[in-house]
This record gives C-alpha cells, structure tokens and sequence, in this order.
C-alpha cells in the first residue's frame, strides 16, 4: 500500500479532528439536557413531596439559607418533649429545634414520628454541585418557591426569563427555573405576593 504523502496525511488528521469536534460538542449538549431535565424532574418531584407536607402538617417547611429546613437538630428530643406538655402548639418553639437539611443526603420525613411516612428518601441536589451550582427553596410556611439553574438557558423548556430578571443566585448562577406551591408566582417574593393579595383582600 503506498504510504500517505506529508499533505494527505494534513488532510486525513484535519478530517479526523473536525470528526472529534463535531461528536464531542454533540455528547457535550446531550449531557448538558440530560443535566437540565434532571433538574426539571428533581424539582417537580420535590414539590409533590412538599405538597404532600403541607396536607399532612398544614404548614410548609421553613427556609434557611436557600435550604430546606427540617430536619431533626441535636436538641429535637428535648424540645418535643417540652411540647407535648405545651397547651397549644408553637411553632416557634419547634424550629429552634430543627437544622438545615442538606441537599442530596437528608431525607424530608415526619419528624413526629419516626416510624411515620416519608415524603422523599432524599432530598435532590444539583447535578453540577460540586461545580458551585445550586437548588434554591424559599418559604415563609405558607408559600413556597423553588429554582435552579438551567445551562442550555433559553435553549430549554422551562427557562423563564422573568426568574433570571429577580437575579437569584441558584449557587454561582442566576434562577432560571423554577417551581411553587399553588399559585404563588416565580417572578416576584413571597413578601411582595402576599402584600398583593392583602391589597386584594383590603381594597387599599
């Protein structure tokens, strides 16, 4: 077989490398979307859960820090205790008694009843969390929200241009998506919907 000359075999690796390319940023994007719908579904599926909460507990959990905040702190035991005695129910008194949860390895449960349902085995978490990108849930126990970031932007379903203009930081970059509870709205605070229905409500 006559060997290559110095000019065919430019040409064959230039073929080759624009072959690599072309198939590296086609596996690029469709890793990319599979990283997006994930985040879609994790965040749907973390609402039902928080739903579901909410039916049972007529509350939803409280925020902290862009987190979820219910789970059992080291003072939990002592504290429901004390509650058990307590005539009426506080609130209060209950979340001095819980931590963060985190995302990715705590679990949303019944935290009265250890024995009791447990609305989602494990919190999600971001797929690029270790890169700086992060989930971010909001609730005042009456409404909740919850965004992420999604990397194809406008490229993908869901993208909402009125939750980046809130420049919310899902980590190290800016809510592009997100989910809520009933009809409470991703495009404002909770603080400026509930001003809005009181307004409603009021008339003033």
């Amino acid at each position: 077989m006559k060997p290559f000359t110095k000019s065919e075999a430019i040409i064959v690796s230039l073929i080759f490398l624009i072959v690599f390319s072309v198939t590296s940023l086609g596996l690029k994007t469709s890793l990319r979307r599979a990283r997006d719908a994930g985040r879609v579904s994790d965040l749907g599926t973390l609402t039902d859960a928080l739903l579901t909460f909410y039916e049972d507990y007529g509350f939803f959990p409280p925020s902290e820090e862009g987190k979820i905040k219910m789970c059992k702190g080291k003072n939990f035991d002592s504290v429901l205790a004390q509650m058990k005695e307590d005539k009426e129910f506080d609130f209060g008194k209950l979340e001095s008694a819980l931590r963060i949860c985190e995302w990715g390895s705590d679990s949303l449960s019944d935290i009265l009843d250890d024995t009791g349902l447990v609305y989602l085995e494990r919190i999600p978490i971001d797929p690029r969390d270790g890169q700086g990108m992060k989930f971010l849930y909001l609730s005042n126990t009456r409404h909740f929200q919850v965004y992420a970031y999604l990397e194809g932007e406008d490229e993908e379903a869901g993208y909402n241009e009125k939750i980046v203009a809130r420049n919310l930081f899902c980590g190290i970059e800016i809510c592009s998506f997100g989910k809520s509870s009933g009809e409470t709205p991703l495009d404002k605070s909770i603080e400026d919907y509930e001003e809005e229905l009181d307004r409603l409500r009021t008339g003033k």
